[in-house]
């Protein structure tokens, strides 16, 4: 035989053998119904799932006629598209922030407390509704209902920063998988695990975990206004929805937290350390990933920065725009410095722009931020981002305005890797250059991020791997009961052992109650005996 011919043969025998490798996972992929959220948390879920896609599982995905971030048309999933009068999009965003932006550079701090704890709550309501007309658009339509019946999913994924998901999973009978951070609105831990309020912080109080008096004080004001945005007012909102479609019943608030598995996007490196569940998973930092060549054109511009290397600057995907004044004193610190700068900006183009600052309307974030010419990140603290700068070690000037954003970063600030800057604040006193070069020349900022990448890096699992595993783990065992704790089924009575308590405190009070009248009783009869004797 000759040489070609065995070369051909050993061809034929390599190719069969990868057929076999691959076809297993292929024909033992799952069927996975999607009910996303809007904005950035689409971006972190549509990483999983080209992830999933990439391992043979078929994705469909349920979104809206209005919808802005998720496309209708994609190569790895299909998509169900349905009308709707109202939705969150980014007309409305961009109004809110704009609201938010001028609310907070007049405000004082109490006032601005209580605008993020109290007086968003009309955009909570909107929002919250808008998702319910989804739902209802969704299970009102009886062909739709028919064909997802029909095609006999394995489990819904979802977003429970919106509570549409777990209706759409309890009217189809699915397991249920969380990618997770937000629970209407409050942060999931608090809904599934003992959370002391002595040292974990409520998002928005701006406390670490090691807590003042007065912060604990203000940690527990800020837990049960949140327990009134949740527990309240998100309910009344979505129970009348819940009841409709699968029982008078249903207790919303019973059914979001009865997820086989929480994928929570975070971990401790980046958080602080807390009580858990069995059922949670931790993937913080999976969408991140090796960067890739940059394109030509930025290539060549960080390139141009030498020795100095290059700062960039994003604000996320709902802030496109600045006020003009704020806008031109950023620009003006960018000038005064011998680094190049990539600015993510839509707005106005500022009049003291300088040439060493780049204003784009995109930019590879992930790529930028894994470039070695590359030496502070300034960002709004976005959950996305801040986990991407530490995968990649770079070091943060803060700049948050809303949600989350302060209490991310103040994390990193804790740890020596970032330094945060009121928004009130950068056009005074030259604060912002100052907070830039303090974070470029300190070597200890740098240092710090760098130590947290390490960290984060040395994990014996990838956190992609193990929401992948989890994912298909709930597929093949048809959800995941066995990692549910009995708490999920307790009211908040029984919970604490209010009743256990009661009935202790009775029983001790009954003890002493009869001992008391014993003694009175025996006294009293010692003393009858006394006088008759006398």
């Amino acid at each position: 035989m000759s040489t070609e011919q065995n070369q051909m043969k050993l061809t034929l025998y390599c190719s069969a053998l990868l057929v076999l490798l691959i076809t297993p996972q292929f024909s033992h992929g799952g069927n996975i119904l999607v009910f996303p959220a809007e904005g950035s948390h689409w971006i972190n879920m549509d990483i999983l799932l080209q992830a999933l896609h990439s391992r043979g599982h078929t994705l469909t995905v349920l979104r809206s006629t209005k919808s802005w971030y998720i496309k209708e048309h994609t190569s790895h999933y299909k998509s169900f598209t349905v009308p709707v009068e109202r939705s969150i999009n980014e007309e409305s965003i961009s109004k809110t922030v704009a609201k938010v932006l001028q609310f907070e550079r007049g405000a004082i701090p109490l006032t601005s407390f209580l605008n993020n704890a109290v007086g968003l709550v009309g955009v909570f309501f909107e929002a919250h509704s808008s998702v319910c007309e989804l739902v209802s658009a969704v299970l009102d339509d009886a062909a739709l209902t028919k064909t997802l019946n029909e095609s006999k999913f394995d489990l819904v994924l979802t977003d429970p920063c919106w509570g549409g998901g777990v209706i759409i999973a309890k009217y189809f009978n699915l397991p249920l998988v969380y990618n997770v951070r937000w629970l209407t609105p409050k942060e999931a831990h608090f809904a599934i695990a003992p959370s002391p309020l002595s040292y974990i912080p409520v998002t928005g109080s701006g406390n670490t975990d090691r807590m003042t008096f007065l912060q604990r004080v203000k940690n527990m004001i800020l837990y049960l206004v949140t327990y009134i945005q949740n527990d309240v007012l998100a309910k009344q909102i979505y129970q009348p929805t819940c009841a409709k479609y699968l029982a008078p019943d249903y207790d919303f608030n019973q059914i979001k937290i009865d997820a086989d598995i929480w994928l929570m996007r975070t971990d401790f490196v980046f958080d602080y350390p807390r009580p858990t569940m069995p059922n949670v998973v931790y993937i913080g930092g999976f969408q991140c990933k090796p960067a890739k060549p940059l394109p030509e054109h930025l290539e060549e511009f960080v390139q141009s920065s030498g020795e100095h290397g290059v700062v960039i600057m994003s604000l996320g995907t709902f802030i496109n725009e600045l006020p003009d004044d704020l806008a031109n004193e950023i620009a003006a610190a960018f000038a005064e410095l011998p680094q190049k700068v990539i600015w993510r900006y839509k707005g106005k183009r500022p009049s003291t722009l300088s040439n060493n600052t780049l204003v784009v309307d995109w930019m590879p974030q992930n790529d930028l931020l894994g470039h070695p010419k590359v030496k502070l990140f300034v960002a709004h603290g976005g959950t996305n981002g801040v986990q991407e700068a530490i995968y990649h070690g770079v070091p943060v000037v803060g700049l948050p305005l809303f949600f989350d954003q302060y209490d991310n970063l103040l994390r990193l600030q804790e740890r020596g890797a970032a330094k945060i800057l009121s928004i009130t604040t950068v056009d005074k006193d030259d604060n912002f250059l100052k907070a830039i070069q303090e974070v470029l020349t300190d070597p200890s900022y740098r240092e710090n991020m760098q130590r947290l990448s390490r960290l984060h890096r040395d994990q014996p699992v990838e956190p992609m791997d193990k929401a992948l595993f989890w994912i298909e783990f709930v597929m093949r065992h048809k959800g995941a009961a066995h990692l549910k704790a009995q708490s999920y089924n307790m009211s908040w009575f029984t919970y604490h052992s209010v009743d256990v308590v009661l009935f202790l405190t009775a029983a001790v009070l009954l003890v002493l109650l009869t001992s008391f009248m014993f003694i009175r009783c025996l006294f009293r009869a010692l003393c009858k005996r006394k006088v008759k004797r006398d």
